[in-house]
């Protein structure tokens, strides 16, 4: 029996929460199209296991240096088309100081004999790059948007 959207989504942020990296691209499709249409900078799409596996890789020095978070705020919509939900949430931070960074989320997701085969994964940028420290990079690259 496989998974049903709402338990491969689940799995798939509480993977990315607890840094489960490797077990993430076995929830998608061989043939996949996952896209983050708000992400800074722009980025490719994401159209294989193998590419969502190179998109996962996270060197172990920089998978240390980020915050704790966990997944909070889970709402899972379930659309007429058994395939599609549309579910909202937030990843929450613990920074360095111990206060906390809410990056809200809304992903829309086709899965398919329990394999994700489409997503599109809206991230709030500027929360997500405040949350990790990294708000120069944003800056960094919005500045190479606009030359």
């Amino acid at each position: 029996m496989s998974l049903s959207p709402r338990e491969v989504f689940l799995r798939l942020v509480h993977g990315v929460a607890d840094g489960n990296v490797n077990e993430l691209p076995d929830l998608y499709g061989e043939v996949t199209d996952v896209r983050h249409p708000m992400a800074t900078p722009e980025s490719e799409p994401l159209t294989s296991r193998r590419a969502l596996q190179e998109h996962f890789t996270v060197p172990p020095e920089v998978r240390e240096s980020l915050p704790k978070r966990r997944v909070v705020d889970v709402v899972v919509h379930e659309t007429a088309d058994p395939e599609v939900i549309v579910a909202e949430f937030a990843y929450e931070f613990t920074l360095p100081d111990d206060s906390m960074a809410k990056v809200p989320c809304v992903f829309v997701m086709r899965v398919r004999d329990g394999q994700i085969i489409e997503s599109r994964d809206y991230i709030d940028p500027i929360r997500r790059y405040t949350a990790r420290g990294d708000l120069d990079l944003l800056i960094a690259s919005l500045r190479k948007d606009v030359s």
